[in-house]
């Protein structure tokens, strides 16, 4: 008996109490993580959450390394650290609790993809099962480069930008905590999903949703998309535009392909 026969031999309040079980153990590790986070809030805040806002960051000393090199002072983003201020009596510990959340959700990200991966795994074919092999690593992969991508490109990218930017010299601006971290926290978590496409289009094209020739319809105008957000975030020189539109367009092209590859084996089995 094949796990597909098992598990439609499973009623569905069997597989509403196994689903429940898959959530609350998701649950359970993203606490497990939040705590974990809660206890070295030190490392997180200093060395992780706040260091994008501030000269010493890695990225930031690339790029005015490479000002320097090149004769372009665009580059060289967040040389004056920003001042935060908390302007709530419970303003910190609520941050503290937040990102703490955040934090755990990322940290369980790939558990959490393998206990739904479990759950939905005996509902397939054998030879589908052996066609998803490594699913959970691609999956937990691409959204930690994303949440990278998202750490060290977009964010300080976004901080300088938005940071620095004022409507007149009369205005000084002062960030909130809140503000600041819900940002950085906004973008990254963002760019982990975002990088999450190729395996979306993967199950789109599988449920007949998505073809490759929809994809390749609408490329210019997911080309112009990827661009204006790249331009709205980035600094005004051509370089850091690059530096965010190039990985994003060859996400996009990548989820053509996978489209592609797909719809051709969809069409072979349906012996067209």
């Amino acid at each position: 008996m094949t796990e597909k026969q098992k598990g439609e031999e499973m009623g569905f309040l069997d597989h509403l109490e196994e689903l429940r079980w898959v959530i609350v153990r998701s649950v359970v590790a993203i606490l497990v993580g939040a705590i974990v986070a809660f206890i070295f809030s030190d490392f997180i805040f200093d060395r992780l959450i706040l260091l994008p806002k501030g000269p010493e960051f890695f990225t930031n000393r690339m790029l005015c390394l490479l000002a320097q090199t090149v004769n372009s002072p665009a580059l060289c983003i967040n040389s004056t650290p920003l001042n935060i201020i908390n302007i709530n009596m419970a303003g910190q510990f609520n941050i503290h609790i937040m990102v703490s959340v955040y934090v755990g959700i990322i940290m369980a990200f790939p558990y959490i993809v393998f206990q739904f991966w479990k759950f939905v795994r005996p509902a397939l074919y054998d030879v589908e099962r052996k066609r998803s092999r490594g699913a959970v690593f691609y999956i937990s992969l691409l959204f930690i480069v994303g949440v990278l991508f998202g750490y060290f490109i977009i964010s300080p990218l976004t901080i300088h930008f938005l940071g620095g930017y004022s409507i007149s010299s009369e205005v000084t601006n002062q960030i909130n905590l809140g503000s600041y971290i819900g940002s950085v926290a906004s973008v990254t978590l963002a760019t982990g999903v975002l990088f999450e496409l190729p395996i979306l289009v993967v199950f789109l094209t599988k449920a007949g949703i998505v073809t490759p020739m929809f994809l390749r319809k609408y490329r210019k105008h997911t080309f112009i998309i990827i661009m204006s957000v790249a331009a709205i975030i980035t600094p005004p020189d051509i370089l850091s535009l690059l530096l965010v539109t190039f990985p994003l367009w060859l996400l996009f092209e990548a989820s053509i392909r996978l489209s592609a590859r797909l719809y051709k084996r969809k069409l072979k089995a349906e012996g067209m």
